[in-house]
C-alpha cells in the first residue's frame, strides 16, 4: 500500500474510534472500566503516542533513525502512564480536541517522510500502523463492547 493509502486507512480507523466515543456524556467518559482507565485516559495515551511518533516521523524525514539515542519504547506501560499523567489535569473537552489535533500532526509528519519508507516492512509504515490504524482498531471495539455491556 502507498503512503496515501495507508493514511486513508488510518483516517477510516480514526473515524471508527471517534464514533465509538460519540454520544457519551462527560460522566460516562469519566467511568473507569478499562482497568483503571476511562475514555479520557484511553484518549490521553493515544495522544502521547501520536506526539512521540510524529517526532519519529520527522526524524525519518530527515534521514535519521526514528528513535532518539537512549530512548526505549518497549516499556509501554511506563510510557502509557506518563502520557495519561500528562493529561490528567486537563478538561475532557481539551483532551478530545487534542486527540484530533495530535492525530492531524501525526499524519502531517507522516506526509513528510519519503514514499519508499512506507513500503511493506519499512519503518514509517509500521509506525503509522502501530501508533495509528491498529491502535485505533484496538480501542474502538473495546469501547463499543463496554458500551454494549453497560447499555449506553
Amino acid at each position: 500500500m502507498s503512503r496515501e493509502e495507508q493514511i486513508a486507512e488510518l483516517e477510516r480507523a480514526f473515524g471508527e474510534l471517534e464514533r465509538s466515543i460519540d454520544g457519551l456524556t462527560h460522566e460516562q467518559k469519566l467511568q473507569k472500566w478499562y482497568g483503571d482507565w476511562c475514555i479520557y485516559d484511553i484518549c490521553s495515551h493515544i495522544i502521547g503516542w501520536h506526539h512521540e511518533m510524529d517526532d519519529a516521523m520527522e526524524r525519518l524525514a530527515r534521514g535519521e533513525r526514528p528513535t532518539p539515542e537512549g530512548v526505549d519504547y518497549s516499556k509501554t506501560d511506563e510510557w502509557n502512564k506518563r502520557f495519561v499523567d500528562t493529561w490528567n489535569q486537563s478538561s475532557g473537552e481539551a483532551i478530545l480536541v487534542e486527540l484530533v489535533a495530535s492525530k492531524d500532526a501525526f499524519v502531517s509528519a507522516a506526509k513528510t517522510v519519503p514514499e519508499e519508507k512506507f513500503a511493506e516492512g519499512k519503518t514509517a509504515g509500521r509506525i503509522l500502523a502501530t501508533t495509528g490504524t491498529n491502535h485505533y482498531r484496538e480501542h474502538a471495539p473495546e469501547i463499543r463492547a463496554w458500551r454494549e455491556r453497560e447499555n449506553i
